[in-house]
């Protein structure tokens, strides 16, 4: 076989073998991504029981929980939030302390300080966990600083357009609301949702099946009236 034909094959090879492994590389982080991002927890098996009341007593406790810690924020400051629940927390284990000691001076037992197992329990985070959740929070850091490189730098008109759009509508959302109410209805919403959904999956199904052929529909219409569309449907 000449010399130069068998180079050119082993090159070819070679970058074949490149181009899979760095399609695995490229693989194997967007699944670390996806398996580490906001929509797979919501998605795990311990918060869809909580949004889907199959524990109601559960449920409850926590949408409670958490409407009262919304509109304590919208009421006070947040330092004055985190201040009481403290303070709240401190009075309610210095007051069973105090009651244990009589307790126990009074039956003269020996049964030591009521929250021993709690002070010998190790609470110091461990280094491998640290480390998962810095590479997860630095995983999240770099795609949202590319995306927001690729976005404003308008590598793609339609792309950077609909970010515009979304900016625009959201002055309107601030005027109207402040970030805890929006949060407030978040909850609200979170917790109410669900079991809707579930109730009336078939006809909800149906409207959001005809909402994205609209939506569809009249994006690939604005798309083909710009630029940008003939350089995306070249490159694709």
């Amino acid at each position: 076989m000449d010399p130069m034909t068998q180079s050119a094959q082993i090159s070819s090879s070679q970058g074949f073998a490149d181009g899979q492994n760095s399609a695995a590389k490229e693989s194997k982080l967007s699944d670390s991504f996806l398996s580490s991002s906001p929509v797979s927890l919501i998605q795990s098996p311990q918060v869809s029981d909580l949004v889907h009341w199959r524990d109601p007593k559960k449920s409850g406790v926590v949408f409670g929980l958490s409407m009262l810690l919304l509109l304590s924020l919208a009421a006070f400051s947040i330092i004055s939030v985190v201040s009481y629940l403290l303070l709240a927390l401190l009075c309610v284990t210095i007051t069973f302390r105090i009651y244990k000691s009589v307790v126990q001076a009074v039956q003269k037992s020996t049964e030591g300080h009521p929250f021993k197992s709690l002070i010998d329990k190790d609470v110091s985070i461990p280094p491998e966990t640290f480390r998962k959740h810095v590479d997860a929070s630095l995983t999240y850091i770099n795609r949202g600083l590319k995306q927001m490189s690729r976005l404003f730098l308008v590598e793609d008109l339609v792309d950077s357009l609909k970010l515009a759009v979304v900016m625009w509508l959201l002055t309107y959302v601030g005027a109207v609301f402040n970030g805890i109410t929006i949060l407030i209805l978040a909850d609200i919403l979170l917790f109410a949702v669900p079991p809707v959904y579930e109730k009336n999956k078939t006809q909800i199904d149906q409207y959001i099946d005809l909402a994205r052929t609209q939506v569809n529909t009249t994006i690939a219409k604005l798309q083909e009236k710009l630029p940008g569309a003939v350089k995306r449907s070249k490159t694709e």
